[in-house]
């Protein structure tokens, strides 16, 4: 598992120790940010269901000011310390042991920029992370990754074979 652009481009991570864990594919990663590119600059970005921390530490890669992971797996959070620290920003982040819906329902509206979010496959946990944002906006874009076959209604999908990605825009995005 690499980072796929920007100053760490060609950077090797640990993956994800938990089978559990699926890792987003550096095909859907490098076309997710891609379609990002202009909003991750600079940002303050929230990587919810963090799994490895690979979604944030790729948008630190690309340009994020700042990045916010929230993950429940105790295996997962090693992970992400591990990641964090070979690739040096640990002052660029911090890392928050939770549920990603309840820490979503806390947020105020607009806290961040971006959120990006991999929620597992087998829960309806995409689709009730939707229903979160559409009551507090808490960032001016919501991307989250989803099987494909799942209904997930958002202002965008994208699909890529088995997988979609799909796009929430905050009512105050410009």
């Amino acid at each position: 598992m690499r980072i796929t652009a920007g100053e760490f481009k060609g950077r090797r991570l640990t993956p994800p120790s938990d089978r559990r864990v699926r890792a987003t594919t550096e095909k859907v990663r490098e076309a997710w940010f891609n379609i990002l590119a202009p909003a991750i600059t600079g940002a303050r970005v929230l990587d919810l269901f963090a799994g490895s921390g690979v979604l944030g530490l790729e948008a630190l890669s690309r340009g994020a000011h700042h990045v916010d992971f929230v993950e429940l797996s105790d295996k997962s959070i090693g992970t992400i310390r591990a990641n964090i620290a070979v690739l040096g920003v640990k002052p660029r982040t911090q890392l928050y042991r939770g549920d990603a819906l309840r820490f979503a329902q806390r947020l105020a509206e607009g806290a961040y920029d971006v959120a990006l979010a991999d929620p597992p496959y087998t829960t309806d946990q995409a689709v009730r992370l939707l229903e979160v944002f559409r009551r507090c906006t808490f960032a001016r874009v919501l991307s989250i990754e989803h099987r494909a076959s799942l209904d997930c209604p958002g202002d965008e999908t994208r699909r890529y074979g088995d997988v979609a990605l799909t796009f929430c825009y905050g009512s105050w995005h410009g």
